[in-house]
């Protein structure tokens, strides 16, 4: 007897997965309401961003994080945010990318740069960790630094003393917050136009 349950699963699946994804859209943070709107889920943020402007929930529980898919310039995309916490990021980023069988420069990360002004936009083709222990995790569990990332400023502590943990578990002052929100903006933008025209040109228009 078919069972028409398992039947109906699969085709409403096939309807709301198109497929399996092309790419992953990483944002990188920390779970829990205690750590929202921080400088370090700058990468949340910008996911959320990104996921309200494709109307995509991110909702589904794997590969230790919380996901969602849907289709970015004609490309079916995973949207990720880890819920492992920033320091062990990697064990979701790898786990999902080798699942789906994607090369890591198919893989787009978005995280918090204190090197940059808030506002302001950093596309780049590879890197170093540059310090950023969620990039530094990815980097060992992917075993290689070649995958494409939009870094959002977050700022520099006000001192060299000031405790750097403290400085991006903080939150954003009322003068630098609609600064932060424009860069979300923009982020989602870049996204955008690095899956459809390639990193060069997400770097040509956002690194401004």
């Amino acid at each position: 007897m078919i069972d028409k349950m398992g039947l109906l699963f699969a085709s409403l699946h096939q309807e709301t997965s198109g497929g399996a994804p092309e790419w992953i859209v990483a944002g990188l943070g920390n779970p829990g309401a205690q750590y929202e709107g921080t400088r370090h889920n700058a990468g949340f943020a910008a996911l959320n961003m990104l996921s309200a402007k494709i109307g995509v929930r991110i909702e589904r529980a794997k590969f230790k994080s919380m996901c969602g898919t849907g289709r970015i310039a004609g490309k079916q995309v995973l949207l990720l945010k880890p819920q492992t916490f920033m320091n062990l990021s990697g064990e979701a980023v790898a786990a999902a990318a080798h699942f789906y069988k994607l090369p890591m420069s198919h893989v787009l990360v978005l995280f918090d740069d204190i090197s940059l002004p808030v506002g302001k936009l950093r596309v780049r083709r590879k890197g170093s960790a540059g310090g950023h222990n969620g990039i530094k995790s990815i980097i060992e569990e992917s075993g290689t630094s070649d995958f494409p990332r939009i870094k959002l400023g977050v700022g520099d502590k006000p001192r060299p003393d000031y405790d750097l943990a403290n400085w991006v578990l903080g939150r954003f002052s009322q003068d630098d917050r609609p600064l932060f929100a424009q860069s979300l903006e923009r982020a989602a933008d870049a996204v955008e136009e690095l899956l459809k025209n390639g990193v060069g040109s997400a770097m040509n228009l956002y690194n401004a």
